[in-house]
């Protein structure tokens, strides 16, 4: 008998039983849209992994660390023993640790290391305010501007290579600082202040009610800088803890670190440094320079291990979804035996029929795998669909509601589905062996005698 009139006569045979078949399919549906699910946000997770790294890092440098252990999780039940050369660090859990920190012989040594282009310290200054004349106070940040980023600006220009004491000013800033439009801003001052940490040490009294008369008469600098272009704010929240960030060049923004940790034991001294490599896009390059580094002893992070630790949170929860998906499909595989067994019994004389006219059991075998089959598909296109249905009309609430601007939470890739589609139909066969060989295995006159 040829396939194809075999499969014809098992969708006769799946139609006769609509309601059967349909149940049956349902039942793996469900796991089928666990799944969908699951694999939509996994690879919306990814894509938004991907975008944050693509916004903030730089994929050919390398994030380094004077201490190996600064990017591994420590041992928290356990204190760690003061160093006074070291420096103090608090996570984001509110842990108190102490990390070696580089100098500039490190950053020497690190730009010396072959197939490395530039070294430099990663360094941003927590500003005391910013301000201009008739205008209120402000904290913010500033940080050495990397060409990578490319920000949308609203209004200005920035050139390859800013000059000293210039600014890139957020569109946040703008309307405080009394700016009346974008281009209003270009070529105007703004001061920055900071102060110096090691007065703000020595002048701290024993009595706390005098200690802020005591910080405010600590040692502080205003500096000038000129705004050469204004940034537009970004639309989703990927950039949205540097969104405020100040940007100038790494020259300036060194001489107010320094400027702050002057007589102090932080004074040059940086927690990471970002190394730029040579061709750092080819993998195998960056790799090569990765691994020169750490056999010097320095703790390395590249933007794979980065967005890695980004995911990883997110990894765990979809692990568990999918496992409580595949539970579900595991149990749908109970029903469909059960469905094809009670087949099988309700059709013995159409079988003994089938091998009186001259079927061989090998087509009778294969049509009850094919109707196992066909429920598998059945199962998982519902599934899918729903899920992906489900999908697309949440995927504008979610964004909207979290601010995530045109990045999607939910994003589905059909090689993926047909994957699994073509699995749960692989699924469907194999949970129809055994009633597929009973069917096989009667005996004609048997079958023929079954009221």
């Amino acid at each position: 008998m040829l396939f194809f009139d075999i499969v014809r006569r098992a969708l006769r045979n799946l139609l006769s039983s609509k309601a059967r078949t349909i149940l049956t399919a349902l039942a793996i549906a469900v796991g089928t849209f666990a799944l969908t699910l699951t694999l939509g946000a996994s690879n919306g997770a990814q894509d938004y992994a991907q975008n944050i790294v693509k916004s903030n890092f730089d994929p050919s440098e390398l994030l380094v660390s004077k201490d190996q252990n600064l990017f591994q999780r420590q041992d928290a039940t356990q204190p760690q023993v003061y160093d006074p050369s070291f420096g103090s660090i608090t996570t984001f859990g509110g842990e108190s640790r102490q990390v070696k920190l580089l100098s500039n012989s490190d950053i020497s040594k690190l730009a010396s290391v072959s197939g490395v282009a530039s070294a430099e310290p990663g360094i941003s200054v927590s500003l005391q305010y910013l301000t201009r004349d008739g205008q209120r106070k402000y904290i913010g940040t500033l940080s050495p501007y990397n060409p990578y980023q490319s920000p949308e600006l609203l209004a200005g220009k920035i050139p390859s290579t800013l000059a000293d004491n210039t600014v890139i000013l957020p569109e946040g800033f703008l309307y405080s600082l009394g700016f009346t439009d974008a281009q209003s801003a270009i070529g105007q001052n703004v001061r920055l202040s900071v102060k110096n940490q090691a007065t703000i040490a020595s002048t701290l009294p024993t009595n706390s009610a005098s200690l802020l008369n005591a910080q405010s008469s600590s040692a502080s600098e205003e500096v000038n800088f000129k705004i050469i272009a204004v940034s537009k704010t970004p639309n989703t929240v990927i950039s949205a803890a540097t969104s405020l960030y100040l940007y100038s060049n790494l020259n300036s923004v060194q001489n107010l670190n320094d400027y702050i940790y002057n007589g102090t034991s932080n004074y040059q001294k940086y927690l990471v440094a970002n190394v730029k490599v040579k061709d750092g896009t080819n993998t195998t390059k960056l790799n090569t320079v990765e691994a020169a580094i750490k056999s010097q002893g320095y703790g390395v992070q590249s933007v794979i291990d980065t967005e890695k630790t980004i995911t990883q949170v997110i990894s765990v929860l979809e692990g568990i979804v999918t496992v409580f998906g595949i539970i579900a499909i595991i149990a749908s595989v109970f029903g469909v035996v059960n469905t094809m067994y009670i087949s099988v019994l309700q059709r013995t004389r159409e079988i003994g029929l089938m091998k009186a006219l001259g079927m061989h059991r090998k087509d009778i075998s294969n049509l009850f795998r094919i109707e196992a089959g066909l429920i598998g598909l059945l199962g998982g296109l519902i599934g899918s669909f729903l899920a992906i249905v489900l999908g697309i009309g949440l995927n504008p609430v979610i964004s909207s509601k979290l601010g995530l601007g045109d990045s999607k939470l939910l994003i589905f890739k059909f090689n993926q589905i047909g994957l699994l589609i073509i699995a749960l139909i692989i699924i469907g066969i194999i949970a129809g062996l055994l009633p597929a060989r009973k069917a096989a295995h009667l005996d004609p006159i048997e079958a023929l005698r079954t009221e």
